[in-house]
């Protein structure tokens, strides 16, 4: 849902309109104002979306219930070296205080540890001994430490974590959060972990409830046991997931099936790729360097 990010703009004076499957907005007499907003619940997107209408509004605005993950704290240091003022950012409440103009500059982002996450996931999934480069391994804390209940060694570094997966998963018990909580992005890959751990886990979601619909039916179709209550997943664990043709319904449900095709036996087609592709740099390369079949077809 947009909801929020809509309201952060319409507090701050914009005119929004949705027509014909398309979002229009327009600052009244050409520009916004600053202004509180709370956000009714903690949104990732909506916090940077009006982190950056706010970065050139008139006056200060103040973000309330803020979401604290570390790309929120980059995208704060990214804006700042442009000439803005923002502080805060990482905490539960954000100040921005508007500028006339930004200048350009150069700067490095942080890697992403969702991408990084799903790396880990596939590891922990098919079995193996990775190294996982270019990561800052405390914002992986969330993600690690849940591997580790099941049963995966993390080893961290500087600036890489090795990944050992060399016997079968242990079930375990999550739920999503925000930061630094269990992310809610880490949900699906997780899952296909648990699919193939020994006994049942439990899988809640308590950041976007429809998010189980995305992928839960194509895992099944490819042998695993999982039956939904509400906001909980309950999986059983089976002994190897079977190929199949399944397709993506969002970015992250198509990295988890990937994952299961990588873990199944038999051969795997994962349709809509393209959603799986807009978040994923190089994914099919990046895992055949790793030894795994996988390849991209046109149909």
């Amino acid at each position: 849902p947009i909801d929020q990010h809509i309201k952060g703009f319409t507090t701050m004076g914009a005119e929004v309109s949705v027509e014909g499957g398309f979002i229009h907005t327009a600052a009244k007499n050409g520009r916004l104002v600053g202004a509180p907003v709370y956000l009714d619940v903690v949104s990732v997107g909506a916090t940077m979306n009006i982190m950056m209408a706010a970065a050139l509004a008139e006056g200060t605005t103040t973000i309330e219930n803020a979401a604290k993950e570390p790309h929120i704290v980059d995208l704060a240091n990214f804006l700042n070296t442009m000439g803005a003022r923002i502080s805060g950012a990482g905490t539960d409440t954000v100040k921005i205080r508007g500028v006339n103009s930004l200048r350009g500059g150069t700067y490095t982002i942080i890697p992403d540890q969702i991408e990084a996450g799903t790396y880990l996931a596939a590891v922990a999934a098919t079995g193996g001994n990775v190294l996982v480069q270019n990561v800052i391994p405390k914002h992986l804390d969330c993600i690690t430490g849940k591997l580790q209940d099941m049963g995966v060694k993390i080893i961290p570094f500087d600036d890489a974590v090795r990944v050992i997966s060399d016997r079968r998963l242990r079930p375990a018990t999550a739920k999503t959060r925000p930061y630094p909580g269990f992310p809610t992005d880490m949900q699906a890959q997780v899952c296909v972990c648990m699919a193939l751990a020994h006994g049942i886990s439990r899988l809640t979601e308590s950041v976007y409830e429809t998010r189980f619909f995305g992928y839960c039916s194509e895992l099944e179709s490819m042998g695993a046991k999982i039956s939904i209550e509400g906001r909980t997943a309950i999986v059983t664990g089976v002994d190897h997931l079977k190929g199949a043709t399944v397709a993506a319904h969002d970015l992250r449900a198509g990295a988890a099936l990937v994952i299961a095709g990588l873990a199944a036996k038999g051969t795997t087609k994962v349709q809509n790729i393209h959603f799986v592709e807009r978040g994923y740099e190089d994914l099919i390369g990046k895992l055949t360097a790793l030894g795994a079949d996988i390849k991209r077809i046109e149909e």
